[in-house]
């Protein structure tokens, strides 16, 4: 057996099929688009979904839900990440900005329970969870909604 002389087995490989290449390709004048119509037009398609002018499913299902426009987003702060300021500090929106800990677009923050602290802050917030409130105050801090 020798490299030259290998060869793929009879069957396995087809060539191409030439559309538009005269009668005696077989698949010439129409090239197999058929005759007249949208389909058969060069960049003549529909889009996706369209149903030859019948209402579109997405169109006659009913939706359901609605984003609410005047929702507040709050930014996250996880007790965890308070270790980071002095014993006794004031913790407030500011003080989070400096820290790097709440940037972007807010409406206030809101202080989450995971993780613990182990000094006492003040923590002034706009909304907490009970849980954020029980490991601030477990340490000897207080939390202040504002």
């Amino acid at each position: 057996m020798e490299l030259s002389r290998l060869s793929p087995p009879k069957g396995s490989r087809k060539s191409r099929k030439r559309v538009g290449r005269g009668p005696g390709s077989g698949c010439g004048k129409t090239a197999g688009r058929g005759s007249k119509g949208q389909k058969s037009r060069s960049g003549g398609n529909t889009r996706p979904g369209f149903e030859g002018g019948q209402m579109p499913l997405q169109r006659r299902l009913p939706k359901r839900g609605f984003t609410n426009i005047f929702k507040k987003q709050y930014a996250i702060v996880n007790v965890r990440d308070l270790r980071r300021f002095e014993k006794d500090a004031v913790v407030d929106e500011t003080a989070l900005v400096g820290a790097g800990l709440v940037k972007g677009k807010r409406q206030g923050v809101k202080l989450l329970g995971h993780g613990n602290v182990d000094h006492a802050l003040v923590v002034r917030v706009n909304r907490c969870s009970k849980s954020a409130q029980q490991g601030v105050e477990a340490a000897g801090g207080r939390v202040e909604l504002i």
